[in-house]
Parts: structure tokens; C-alpha cells; sequence
């Protein structure tokens, strides 16, 4: 999962020098063409043999794929990245809430959704259409742990995010006409660290990881957004944000304690 997180906000930090030439919808697309390039290979799904019951949540995996990412880019290109990522963590963050058993597990994610919002520190806005595609980012957040679970156990290996990813490049090929290709290279890269390496690990992961513990975990992915300006931008981070930091971090090693003391 942290690995995970990694791969995926250093994707994004390179991804986003395309965003003055290709824009976002253009750096998603070619994401997703990407990713779908690398997993059809070496997943091999026979689609002649899917069942309906192995191809419905595949279907609306690839509609999650096309819009969870375009939505919480457009949202931080209207609102900004605060509110937009406060608002997208909604949705691992209730996953987290409506799967958990114990006291334990709900002051988890209490506590890792009040360090996303001290981390992020976000502001107000009367943006209303960016408020509204922040939300529908968490909405696809939130199905994308329970429809990649639910695949995971009805496709072997990388079947499920290699079609789906394949379903919401097709999606995407239109956008391909539209855009300027100086920003390559980047796309790219993004499309492999962002979308190839999380997609398939996120799979394995949710095969052996309960949804509420995933969806606590989640709250590294600003954590990583913020190391990553730190170490790969020179962008130091505020008192407020390592106090940020400590409490995501602090709700993620109490999550994982208790789920492995419940598994022992």
C-alpha cells in the first residue's frame, strides 16, 4: 500500500508538467492508453470466456478508471488542491467508517481523515461545480476499493484492472485528436508510476487486505504528495503539515496493528 502511494503522487508530480500543453484531460488519456498497453500483455485476459458476473464489475472499474482521475484534476484546477484532495479522501475515509467493528477502528479514521485536513489545510469555496467533482472523485475512490476487491476475486492475476483500464483508454481515444504531444514523455511516465504499478498493486493488496483497512490507509497518498514536493521539488513543508504527517501516520500504524493482532 505504501509502495502504492509512492509510485502514484511521484506519477502525479511528474505527470502534472504536461498539464500546460496537454492539459489534464490529455495527461488522463494518455494514462490510461498506457496502462492498458503494459497490463493486456502480461494479464492475457481471455474475454470470451468472462461470465456476466466477472464482466459487470470490470465494466464499472473502467468507468471509475475514466472519471476518478479527471474529476479530481478538474476539481483542483477550480478549487485547488486542498479542498479538492479533503474532498476526494472522503471516500476511502467512509469505506474506512462503514466497515469498521470496533472503537478502534472508527478513531482510525477519525484521525486519519484530521490529519488529511490539517496536512492539506483547505480553504472555503463557492465553487460549486468544483465542490461537486471533488465529491464525485471520492465517489469513485470509495468504488474503486470495492469494485477492484470484488474483481480481484473473481479474475485471476491482472485480468481485472488490464481490461478495465482497456475499456476506459477506448473511452479516451477521442481526447488523443485534441491535444499537443510536447508533453509526451511525461504523460507517460505518469501512465506507468500513476496508474500501471498502483492499479496492480491496489489488486493484489485488497485479495489479503480488509476494505476498511485500505480505505484508512489511503490518507498516505497526501502524505506522499507533500514528501514528494519536499524531496523531489525543494518544497519545504509548514509546521501544520508534519503535524499532519504524525496523525495520518499514527492512525495507519494503529490500523495495521490491529489488524494484525486480529488475524494472529
Amino acid at each position: 500500500m505504501l509502495g502504492s502511494a509512492a509510485s502514484n503522487q511521484i506519477g502525479a508530480a511528474v505527470g502534472a508538467h504536461a498539464f500546460p500543453v496537454m492539459g489534464p484531460g490529455g495527461v488522463v488519456a494518455v494514462r490510461q492508453i498506457v496502462a492498458a498497453a503494459v497490463l493486456i500483455p502480461v494479464a492475457r485476459p481471455d474475454v470470451r470466456r468472462f461470465t456476466w458476473g466477472q464482466w459487470w464489475p470490470v465494466l464499472l472499474l473502467g468507468l471509475v478508471f475514466a472519471t476518478m482521475n479527471l474529476s479530481l484534476y478538474t476539481a483542483i484546477d477550480r478549487i485547488g488542491l486542498g479542498l479538492a484532495v479533503t474532498l476526494e479522501f472522503l471516500g476511502p475515509l467512509a469505506v474506512a467508517l462503514a466497515g469498521s467493528r470496533t472503537r478502534r477502528d472508527l478513531l482510525c479514521a477519525a484521525l486519519a481523515g484530521a490529519g488529511v485536513h490539517i496536512l492539506v489545510s483547505p480553504g472555503p469555496a463557492s465553487d460549486f461545480p468544483g465542490v461537486g467533482l471533488g465529491l464525485l472523485a471520492a465517489a469513485c475512490w470509495a468504488a474503486y476499493i470495492l469494485l477492484n476487491r470484488l474483481a480481484g476475486r473473481r479474475l485471476t492475476g491482472l485480468q481485472a484492472p488490464a481490461v478495465a483500464t482497456s475499456v476506459s483508454a477506448l473511452a479516451y481515444l477521442p481526447v488523443l485528436l485534441t491535444v499537443e504531444f510536447e508533453g509526451l514523455p511525461y504523460a507517460v511516465t505518469a501512465g506507468l508510476l500513476s496508474s500501471v504499478i498502483p492499479y496492480a498493486a491496489d489488486l493484489v493488496v485488497l485479495r489479503r487486505v480488509p476494505p476498511r483497512l485500505f480505505g484508512v490507509f489511503m490518507s498516505v497518498h497526501p502524505v506522499m504528495a507533500a514528501l514528494a514536493g519536499l524531496t523531489l521539488l525543494g518544497q519545504p513543508l509548514t509546521v501544520h503539515q508534519w503535524t499532519g504527517i504524525l496523525l495520518v501516520v499514527t492512525a495507519n500504524a494503529t490500523a495495521a496493528g490491529a489488524a494484525s493482532t486480529a488475524r494472529s
